[in-house]
């Protein structure tokens, strides 16, 4: 039996421009389904204070995204178009990085902001590894 629980897996990555791209993997556990999301940001600040506002979004959303982009289409695009009303775009990619935070939320709960200071750390400490080894490796 599924976990009735949200389960937010998130990371965070720089892109060759320099921006902060933040993935999303959603797994909803009210209907056993999945939906990779991710924005970009130019600070990392940025990036966690919207990341915030994306988790609590994605809460509220999950009937909606689930009923329109899960249960009642045979348009995949359908799902890419609700999440660019969000501000978020649609994730394709099949593999997560490891490095990555997890939150679980009840739902139709708000997220808990006590429960985002783990995932600040997590995603810092993410961002600091790569760079650390390609300072010693120079």
């Amino acid at each position: 039996m599924p976990s009735k629980r949200n389960i937010y897996r998130c990371a965070v990555e720089t892109n060759q421009n320099g921006k902060y791209c933040v993935r999303i993997q959603a797994r909803f556990g009210r209907h056993d389904w999945t939906l990779g999301a991710y924005f970009l940001a130019s600070t990392f600040n940025r990036a966690m204070k919207r990341l915030e506002e994306t988790l609590q979004q994605l809460q509220q959303s999950e009937e909606k995204l689930w009923f329109w982009c899960r249960d009642r289409s045979d348009d995949p695009e359908l799902a890419a178009e609700m999440l660019k009303e969000m501000g978020l775009e649609l994730d394709r990619r099949s593999e997560f990085p490891r490095k990555a935070a997890t939150i679980s939320v009840a739902p139709d709960r708000p997220v808990p902001v006590f429960l985002l200071a783990p995932v600040r750390r997590v995603l810092t400490e993410s961002l600091a590894t790569p760079r650390a080894a390609a300072v010693a490796s120079d």
